[in-house]
């Protein structure tokens, strides 16, 4: 009796196992957080010291450099870091300013490339989002009217990639359209708000594109070999638990 009512909790506890093992080998680290981000708001608080520290800002600066590097060419990293071997505090945080705009630009840029796959274009949303999150408090002091609109883009275009749902449950259909809409609209009022001339951002190099599709390949290509082992365990388990099932029938015959 014990036997019965442990097997099927060991099943499961299997499951969640290959499923969280798997899912972890795809992924843009926390959805929430983005590294650039957080770097700009610990910059801020350097340089809003009495007298600027920008010795520290330069390390903060320098954790996200080669990121800044490959995703938007090395010019923004250059101009920044002269900024503060020169000690202009205006300027650094105005060039700043500038590269969290593009990263949100690059951001939903990737999201409507990638529009069709649900997880990842969720995934990089959520990484603009955070991005706008540092900007936010400098808009909202401006105007809190134009922050919350902002905001709201954010929220419709979160809705705009619909839903697969589980097993069709809960399915909504996409809304590239709208999304579209609610990208433009962000990225406009942000160019606007912040000066910014354009907001193109560069490409990858080849070697970075490449590095960017292996770590970021999604675990359900089939046509990956490695993806078919989560399978072929779940198969081997419930043949398990089957066989074992039916040979204490026939003992209790």
């Amino acid at each position: 009796m014990t036997k019965r009512i442990l097997l099927p909790f060991i099943v499961i506890l299997l499951l969640t196992q290959v499923f969280t093992t798997t899912a972890n080998a795809y992924s843009y680290g926390d959805p929430n957080k983005e590294d650039l981000a957080e770097a700009y708001k610990k910059m801020l608080i350097e340089l809003d010291k009495n007298p600027p520290d920008y010795n520290t800002a330069r390390k903060h600066y320098e954790t996200v450099k080669e990121e800044v590097d490959m995703h938007m060419g090395p010019d923004p990293s250059k101009i920044i870091l002269q900024n503060l071997e020169d000690k202009d505090k205006e300027q650094t945080i105005e060039n700043l300013d500038e590269l969290l705009v593009l990263n949100i630009a690059r951001r939903l840029e990737n999201v409507e490339s990638k529009f069709s796959e649900f997880d990842t274009s969720k995934r990089l949303l959520a990484k603009g989002f955070a991005t706008y999150e540092a900007l936010s408090p400098k808009i909202e002091a401006k105007n809190s009217e134009l922050d919350k609109e902002i905001k709201a883009e954010f929220d419709k275009a979160l809705v705009s990639l619909g839903n697969p749902g589980l097993f069709g449950v809960g399915q909504k259909e996409a809304d590239q359209e709208a999304f579209i809409a609610s990208q433009e609209k962000i990225l406009s009022t942000l160019q606007t708000e912040f000066n910014i001339k354009s907001l193109e951002v560069g490409h990858f190099s080849e070697s970075a594109t490449q590095t960017e599709q292996v770590k970021n390949n999604d675990w359900t290509d089939l046509s990956n070999i490695r993806n078919w082992i989560p399978i072929i365990i779940i198969v081997a388990v419930i043949a398990l638990v089957v066989f074992v099932a039916r040979r204490k029938r026939k003992r209790n015959k």
